[in-house]
C-alpha cells in the first residue's frame, strides 16, 4: 500500500469511527490531559502491523510520540510490549481501537501464515494467499502473509490472469478461453501470467494441449490426484494447489511436488491476535 492510500485509508477508517465526535473522551478526560499507553501482547504468535498503528497514532495527532519496541515478524508472547505512545490523552484514545484492530488482525494472519510455512518447510512449496480478503484492507492482509513467510498469489483482477471454473463455462471450454485470453493478450500489448482453474485429470491434460499458460492450479484434487497431476505436469507449468487444505493435511499436499498452495483461510477465516492498549 502506497503512503497516500494508507494514508487514505486510516483517515477514512477514523472518520468511521469517530463520526461526529468521541463523546465518551469529551464527557470525561479534560481537553489539555495527556498520558502514556503502551500495546501490551496476550498472546504467542508473529507481530505485524506495527508501522501501520505508528501511521494510525500520528494521523490522529501529529504531536503523539511513538516509540515501537518490537520488529514485524517477531515472534511475541505474553507480556511483551510492542510500543508505546505519550501525548494527549484524547488523540491516544481516538486512535485507540483502529490501532488494535489493525495490529490484532495482521497479526492474526501473520502468525496463522507462518503456522502453514512451517508445515511445509524444506519441501519446495510456497504458502499463498488469495483474494478472500477484507474488503479495504487486502494490501495490508497480504502484507501480514509476506511477514509470516508466505508469498502472494495476484493482488487483485488486475495484475494477473485467472481462468477460473465459471470463466472456462462462460467461455465455452478451456481451449476457448485461453485462445481468447492469449488473443486478448496481444491485441492489449499487456503481460500477464495467465493461471489456469482444473477440476479433474482430464482437465489438466485439457490445459496442456492448449498450451501457452503460466501455472495450472489443482481445485479440490485428493492427494493421490495431486501426485498423477504433478507428474503430468512435469516442469512444463508451474503447479498449485487450492481448496481443502488445512494444516492437518497440507505438509501431505506439499510431499507431491507443487510449486505453491493456495490458503484462502489465512486471510477469510482469521482469529484476531488478543492485545490491548493500557495506559500506565
Amino acid at each position: 500500500m502506497s503512503d497516500s492510500d494508507l494514508r487514505s485509508f486510516i483517515l477514512n477508517a477514523l472518520a468511521e469511527d469517530t463520526g461526529g465526535g468521541d463523546h465518551s473522551s469529551l464527557a470525561s478526560v479534560p481537553a489539555s490531559a495527556t498520558g502514556r499507553a503502551r500495546l501490551l501482547i496476550k498472546e504467542e504468535g508473529v507481530l505485524s502491523g506495527l508501522h501501520v498503528a505508528r501511521e494510525v497514532f500520528l494521523i490522529t495527532d501529529p504531536s503523539l510520540e511513538v516509540n515501537i519496541l518490537l520488529d514485524d515478524g517477531q515472534r511475541i508472547s505474553w507480556g511483551d510490549i510492542a510500543l508505546t505512545v505519550k501525548g494527549s490523552v484524547h488523540a491516544i484514545l481516538r486512535a485507540e481501537r483502529l490501532v488494535l484492530n489493525i495490529v490484532q488482525r495482521m497479526s492474526g494472519i501473520a502468525t496463522v501464515t507462518a503456522e502453514y510455512v512451517e508445515k511445509v518447510s524444506g519441501t519446495g512449496a510456497c504458502i499463498t494467499d488469495t483474494r478472500k480478503t477484507t474488503p479495504g484492507m487486502r494490501a495490508l492482509e497480504k502484507e501480514a502473509v509476506r511477514t509470516g513467510g508466505g508469498v502472494n498469489h495476484r493482488m487483485g483482477l488486475y495484475d494477473m490472469i485467472m481462468l477460473k471454473d465459471n470463466h472456462i463455462d462462460y467461455a465455452g471450454g478451456i481451449a476457448a478461453a485461453v485462445q481468447r485470453t492469449r488473443e486478448y493478450l496481444q491485441r492489449t500489448g499487456l503481460s500477464l501470467k495467465i493461471e489456469v482453474e482444473a477440476r479433474n485429470i482430464n482437465e489438466v491434460r485439457e490445459i496442456l494441449a492448449a498450451g501457452g499458460v503460466d501455472r495450472i492450479m489443482l481445485d479440490n484434487f485428493n492427494i493421490p490426484d495431486t501426485r498423477e497431476a504433478v507428474a503430468l505436469i512435469g516442469n512444463r507449468v508451474e503447479t498449485e494447489s487450492s481448496g481443502g487444505i488445512t494444516l492437518a493435511n497440507v505438509r501431505d499436499y506439499a510431499l507431491c511436488g507443487v510449486n505453491f498452495i493456495s490458503i484462502g483461510a489465512l486471510t477469510h477465516h482469521i482469529i484476531s491476535l488478543d492485545m490491548s492498549l493500557k495506559a500506565y
